[in-house]
């Protein structure tokens, strides 16, 4: 007999072995026709692995993560074989499963194009609606390496010789014995061609060394998606549509945000409209640190390396991921801050601290350099240079609980202004490079624990993802085209304390060693800043909007009174600017909607002689007359409120 458990704790009985498929049928035909793998005691594998023994048993498909996983990998595969076929001399090496599709790196003997990539994904079709079956073949290492090569794919025979001796050597054939497909890997993949479906497309061409080696051959690699369905591929291509439109780079150079150049590599060059939106957030940030007893401080940019040998942070980030600087004199190492948390350890140490002095809330809009590696720089999103909105908060474990009780919901408040309502949250524990025992790391996990059930917070556990130092809860909200990205961070620490010699004086006047908390709100700045830019689409809310009002008459004559007014909005706190150029005002409306600008007002003969303004809101076409004074409030109120743009607090494309 086999005793196969389903996820949900029931049972069913087999009176001999039996395959993945067939357990699949006995559950019911539907599931059946969606089946593409199965987890066996938490080890996934294919359709035809046949469970021998009792075990726990679950039927991936493509609704899960999982199964999509799958199916993008064999999607990759057959990917691989339209390119074999279409360019027989072609050489394939890795295809890998990556966010939303898959790769596969080709060495050509001619290069290819974007042109090319039509008739790829034609013969994929081809395959797919061919029904190949898919069938794995385990073999002997050298007899592997020996066919590799005798069909000229050294690159897959480079790849058997250098796995483990233990390694099983595993082949999956798409079609018959004599003219399939075979690729190296281990699995699992979908029983048949068919069940890849036609959800799937080719993106886009890149160049990739071989490993990662820039002394390595140049390969082709080849992007693609691939989906459950036509509809969720049509529906992920829109996205990418969306995307592309609000991509912030694109839109920092038309709104004169920002800019990169490579004599600064990964280091953001601020214009003044730029510069606005990012003090705007720090200044957003400070109103909402004033109110819940935090304390701001500075710290320097250039620190011994001792101190972050003694924290953990060498052996974390590496001298390749630090900008170092060597004191040829005095034999010693700087290096530029990868992290805040070291220097606030050394505030924190000066002077006697005591209970009373406990919770200590410590904030720092710190600038920290991370040395990335080039190909890996995007925009604001990914740079060497960051600056976040960092703190520390030092309490005794008692305090514990209420301290993240008070983040979670600051965190939340924040987004919410923000239009972010969609939020959920990852609990990320120990990772495999740690410092601290395992006692130390049960005691934190279960203190972030306790306090997450008393802040009523539900979380997703992302596993091995914590800090190297402590478990973290990750805050990932969505943005308007239903992409996730994640921002806001809480650490809790009962290491760093100990290791950089922070204590206080408890109530029976003994040493003891503070829990430290790290947290950041929005995260990196430039990064938070790059989210905005394409979540608004360039459309800011009117308080961090660089430019708020411009003003303009009809004619020439107006311009007078035209300035006086932007006089008046200044003097009430907006941001305004006139424009008197002997223009069209519907060529000027025109050109400061593109730019974004909010509030466009117009005063001809009529406004002036009556106080009044007639204005026009971005994203409306509908022209108001109101009194200049009515006008000033109303926009007064809607920077008070932190209202969002009309169209909501998300355009949802997605």
């Amino acid at each position: 007999m086999v005793t196969i458990t389903l996820p949900d704790g029931s049972k069913k009985q087999f009176d001999k072995a039996i395959t993945g498929f067939e357990f699949a049928e006995s559950i019911g035909a539907g599931l059946a026709k969606a089946a593409l793998a199965i987890v066996v005691d938490g080890k996934e594998t294919d359709l035809s692995s046949t469970i021998e023994n009792d075990a726990k048993v679950s039927i991936l498909t493509a609704r899960q993560p999982e199964g999509l996983e799958v199916l993008r990998h064999s999607t990759a595969h057959i990917l691989a074989q339209a390119v074999k076929e279409i360019y027989p001399k072609a050489q394939i090496t890795i295809g890998p499963v990556i966010e939303h599709g898959f790769y596969y790196d080709v060495s050509f003997p001619k290069p290819i194009s974007s042109d090319d990539l039509e008739k790829i994904e034609k013969r994929m079709h081809d395959i797919v609606d061919e029904d190949l079956e898919v069938t794995r073949h385990v073999w002997d290492r050298n007899d592997a390496i020996k066919y590799f090569k005798d069909i000229g794919e050294d690159y897959k025979a480079e790849i058997i010789s250098d796995l483990p001796e233990t390694e099983t050597i595993s082949l999956y054939r798409q079609g018959d014995e004599k003219t399939g497909f075979m690729d190296l890997c281990r699995g699992p993949h979908l029983p048949s061609t068919k069940k890849a479906g036609h959800g799937f497309k080719l993106l886009k061409l890149a160049g990739a060394y071989w490993r990662g080696n820039s002394d390595n051959e140049m390969l082709t690699r080849i992007y693609g998606t691939a989906w459950e369905n036509e509809k969720e591929l049509k529906k992920y291509l829109v996205r990418l549509e969306e995307a592309e439109k609000r991509d912030h780079r694109k839109l920092g150079k038309e709104l004169d945000l920002f800019h990169l150049q490579e004599d600064a590599p990964g280091q953001i060059f601020w214009h003044h409209k730029g510069w606005h939106i990012f003090r705007k957030l720090q200044e957003y940030i400070r109103d909402q640190l004033l109110s819940t007893g935090y304390e701001e401080v500075n710290t320097p940019q250039l620190i011994n390396s001792d101190m972050y040998k003694k924290s953990g942070h060498w052996d974390k980030f590496g001298t390749e991921n630090m900008f170092i600087v060597k004191d040829e004199e005095k034999n010693r190492m700087f290096a530029m801050k990868p992290m805040n948390c070291p220097c606030h350890v050394q505030i924190f140490n000066t002077g006697n601290k005591s209970y009373r002095d406990l919770p200590l809330r410590m904030s720092e809009f710190g600038t920290c350099m991370r040395n990335e590696a080039h190909g890996a720089l995007h925009g604001l999103m990914r740079v060497t240079s960051m600056t976040q909105d960092d703190a520390h908060i030092f309490c005794t474990p008692e305090q514990i609980e209420s301290e993240v009780v008070v983040l979670c919901e600051l965190i939340k408040s924040i987004y919410k202004d923000f239009g972010f309502d969609d939020i959920f949250v990852k609990f990320s524990d120990r990772p495999e490079m740690r410092v601290g025992s395992d006692d130390v790391w049960d005691n934190a996990e279960q203190a972030l624990r306790n306090a997450c059930a008393a802040a009523n917070l539900e979380w997703v556990l992302n596993p091995g993802e914590g800090a190297f130092y402590g478990p973290k809860l990750e805050f990932v909200l969505r943005d308007a085209i239903g992409r996730d990205w994640q921002c806001g961070t809480v650490q809790l620490d009962f290491n760093l304390p100990v290791r950089l010699d922070a204590t206080y004086t408890d109530t029976e006047g003994n040493k003891q060693h503070p829990i430290m908390i790290h947290r950041a709100l929005l995260g990196s700045l430039e990064r938070f800043t790059g989210i905005l830019i394409e979540n608004f689409e360039g459309h800011f809310p009117l308080w961090l909007a660089p430019m708020q009002v411009v003003a303009t008459g009809i004619t020439n004559s107006q311009n007078p009174e035209v300035e006086k007014f932007v006089a008046e909005l200044r003097k009430a706190g907006l941001e305004a600017s006139s424009d008197l150029r002997n223009e069209k005002v519907s060529y000027k409306i025109r050109e400061h909607s593109h730019q974004k600008v909010p509030y466009i007002a117009v005063l001809g003969d009529k406004e002036i002689a009556s106080g009044n303004v007639t204005y026009r809101r971005l994203g409306s076409q509908a022209q108001t007359t109101v009194s200049q004074a009515e006008f000033i409030a109303m926009l007064q109120q809607e920077i008070a409120t932190k209202a969002l743009p009309p169209q909501g607090k998300q355009a949802n494309a997605a």
